[in-house]
């Protein structure tokens, strides 16, 4: 029985040596990373300190087209004509807050309607979705025409809801030629109704989506759909990829 009892003493001695061995080996990529930014996140109330602010409650002067969209209380209301920010943005994480109408009126698409534009042209669909049936690729945080969200998270008319929209935007080659296309993750009051969705093209209402060449940045536009949409708290930031240099190739030390 001791002889047993030392076998596996034994046994068990030279795992923890071979375990100690492994983990005194290190790996190590050979890359050499920029160091990340330091930024305030902010809060509900305040953006984070590395973002541009497009609309702060007090006016609409980051965009165009708003003569007829109406300022008071923190929120500005859709009036006629779509908005465009003047600041313009490639990969980006954009964060708005909406409300639709209090009072319900009209069904389907015709229910506090409005939506909101990559680059003017990849349209995440703002809708009172709430109780409201219509065609699911359009309804509210449908990538219009192209895509359902996952579920519905509509709030109840009148209530602010929230949009997190991250956005890497498509890439074309001098030719114009698509390289790669644009994906979209989306949050909607928190809940993830979109998941890094590849998009098909641009999302019109009136034929199949497809890529044309455009630059490398554009616009946000909210759109006017004929109803009161109400919007705060916007801002948007730029996403670029942290700057790496290799120093040598990959490889185990120990240590």
């Amino acid at each position: 029985m001791t002889r047993t009892i030392l076998c596996a003493l034994g046994v068990a001695a030279a795992a923890l040596a071979s375990n100690a061995a492994v983990e005194a080996a290190e790996y190590l990529s050979g890359i050499e990373w920029a160091e990340p930014a330091v930024v305030d996140p902010g809060g509900p109330d305040k953006a984070p300190s590395d973002a541009v602010v497009l609309f702060d409650g007090t006016d609409m002067s980051q965009w165009t087209g708003a003569d007829q969209w109406v300022v008071a209380d923190g929120a500005v209301t859709a009036g006629p004509g779509n908005v465009r920010s003047k600041a313009e943005f490639g990969d980006c994480q954009v964060h708005l807050e909406w409300a639709a109408a209090a009072e319900v009126t009209g069904k389907g698409q015709g229910r506090s309607n409005s939506g909101v534009f990559l680059m003017d042209r990849y349209e995440v669909q703002i809708l009172d979705s709430y109780e409201n049936t219509t065609y699911f690729d359009g309804q509210c945080g449908a990538i219009y025409k192209q895509h359902p969200p996952l579920v519905n998270a509509c709030r109840k008319p009148g209530a602010w809801q929230t949009y997190d929209i991250i956005w890497k935007a498509p890439r074309f080659d001098d030719a114009g030629e698509l390289v790669s296309p644009a994906y979209i993750t989306v949050l909607h009051n928190g809940v993830v109704i979109q998941n890094h969705f590849e998009l098909e093209g641009d999302t019109p209402y009136n034929r199949a989506p497809s890529y044309q060449a455009h630059p490398d940045k554009g616009p946000i536009m909210l759109q006017y759909h004929g109803n009161p949409v109400r919007f705060r708290n916007i801002w948007v930031r730029e996403l670029k990829d942290l700057e790496r240099k290799r120093v040598h190739e990959p490889k185990i030390v120990e240590r």
